[in-house]
């Protein structure tokens, strides 16, 4: 695989998103860490597809 500045930021953003994962699993807010689990995943797939 390729890395290019937008694979990068991309997987960027994903561990970022996982971070916001962490601090609402924290607070209790599952649904919420939910819908940022799943953007996490879209951010990664999209990372892996950009090539």
């Amino acid at each position: 695989m390729e890395l290019s500045y937008a694979n990068v930021l991309l997987f960027g953003l994903a561990v970022f998103l996982l971070m916001g994962v962490i601090s609402f699993i924290r607070q209790g807010l599952k649904i919420a860490a939910l819908i940022v689990l799943g953007l996490a995943a879209l951010a990664t797939a999209g990372g892996v597809m950009w090539s």
